[in-house]
């Protein structure tokens, strides 16, 4: 390791541990690498610039942001969630697996973790929690736990910045969440039922048929918009950039002239909101970008290739070893740095295995999902803590069980590798 590496990973950590920002710590130990060994400092703005002009499909995360912001405002989550109700609210645990069932719909609209627990995740839990029917901090762990689908089925963000970094189909990734996606739902449901019998969690009542006919009636036209976008991707009408356009726009009109749910000053907030979460987004992809300029010039992707060539080990013990040490920074590192940051610096080494890039996508982002339930960082804890006041400690016991069983899941996308696979290679996409 040079010296300048090692003053700029110094740096680095200096600053995150007195509270900066990941992103502005980043660019400042770029540049006090630049600094260090003698480089022209203008090269940050350079690299920055340079990375955002290239990128035309990061034009796609602030709009399904906006998207995400737009559907939570109006009334197109309640819709979902009565749809959600009428189909497995009869069993036992209902309003439990009505969580996970919403979650995966929900799924197919935002492309957001975070946007899907802080949408429905609320409603759900005060359900939950009424007439003392679930304890709170069982309701607050499975809504952070079903979360996790989110960024897996189609749309996700987190696929988008995977896409950048490694230079892969977007739509081959996309395909390739929906496999994974249903077996997490699945695996979700699995517990749930298990628990919901060993502890005589309450059955709802159930709806009458011709109920269930108008509610299904009223959640068509939320549930239409991933049949566009995935239909407007695959059928070659637009591109996943311009699909979150798509999505914007169509969300835009159900909400405000639809359901008539969109005023203008609620969406004055929600464009607000939109510019200030992408701009974290977007400073912790610029300084992603400085130091993707620095492992490139201190050639640390081939010295990590080179290292791991010198041992007689296949592509899925590497895949386990590395799901492995994801799981562990996910613990620590938010899932946007681990994405722009630590991904580039393995890829050679996947490409010197023959590892489907396609694969550890999925299975990359899959861990990092974990890792958002993941404590002590575990992202989506925090979310639900703060919009619920349920406690952190019980609400982290009653976790455990669903990261076990998406640990489960996850080792089964690496055994088998088709469940990412089929659907991208049946469509011709990988």
């Amino acid at each position: 390791m040079s010296l300048p590496l090692l003053v700029m990973i110094v740096a680095f950590v200096g600053l995150c541990s007195l509270g900066a920002a990941i992103g502005p710590a980043m660019i400042a130990g770029g540049i006090v690498y630049l600094l260090v060994s003698g480089q022209d400092m203008g090269l940050a703005a350079e690299v920055i610039l340079n990375g955002f002009y290239n990128s035309f499909v990061l034009l796609a995360v602030p709009l399904f942001i906006f998207a995400a912001n737009v559907m939570n405002a109006g009334t197109i989550s309640d819709r979902l969630l009565d749809v959600s109700l009428a189909m497995v609210g009869r069993l036992r645990g209902g309003l439990a697996h009505v969580n996970i069932l919403t979650s995966l719909i929900f799924s197919g609209m935002s492309g957001s973790a975070i946007a899907d627990a802080a949408g429905v995740g609320k409603i759900l839990i005060d359900m939950m929690r009424s007439e003392n029917r679930y304890p709170p901090e069982f309701a607050a762990a499975i809504t952070a736990a079903s979360a996790t689908i989110g960024p897996i089925i189609p749309p996700s963000i987190p696929m988008v910045l995977y896409a950048l970094v490694s230079n892969q189909s977007v739509g081959a990734l996309f395909l390739g969440g929906v496999g994974p996606g249903l077996l997490m739902t699945v695996a979700l449901m699995i517990a749930v039922a298990f628990v919901s019998h060993r502890r005589k969690f309450p059955v709802e009542a159930p709806i009458p048929w011709r109920r269930i006919v108008v509610i299904m009636a009223r959640g068509i036209p939320p549930l239409m918009m991933p049949v566009i976008l995935l239909g407007g991707i695959y059928g070659g009408a637009f591109t996943p950039t311009e699909a979150a356009a798509v999505a914007a726009f169509y969300a835009i009109i159900l909400a405000a002239f639809v359901y008539r749910a969109l005023g203008i000053v609620s969406f004055f907030r929600i464009v607000v909101d939109t510019v200030r979460a992408s701009s974290a987004v977007a400073l912790i992809i610029a300084g992603a970008f400085v130091f993707n300029y620095v492992m490139a010039t201190e050639q640390v992707s081939n010295a990590l290739a080179t290292w791991i060539g010198g041992f007689d080990i296949g592509a899925t013990p590497f895949l386990l070893l590395v799901s492995f040490l994801f799981l562990i920074f996910g613990c620590f590192l938010d899932a946007t740095t681990m994405l722009l940051v630590l991904v580039p610096i393995i890829l050679p080494a996947l490409t010197a295995l023959d590892i489907n890039l396609v694969h550890f996508g999925v299975v990359v982002v899959v861990n990092m999902m974990i890792g958002l339930i993941t404590p002590p960082y575990g992202v989506l804890l925090f979310v639900v803590n703060s919009l619920t006041g349920i406690p952190l400690g019980p609400m982290i016991r009653e976790t455990w069980v669903f990261i076990v069983i998406l640990l489960g899941a996850l080792l089964m996308m690496i055994m088998i590798p088709d469940i990412v696979l089929w659907l991208p290679r049946t469509l011709g996409y990988a």
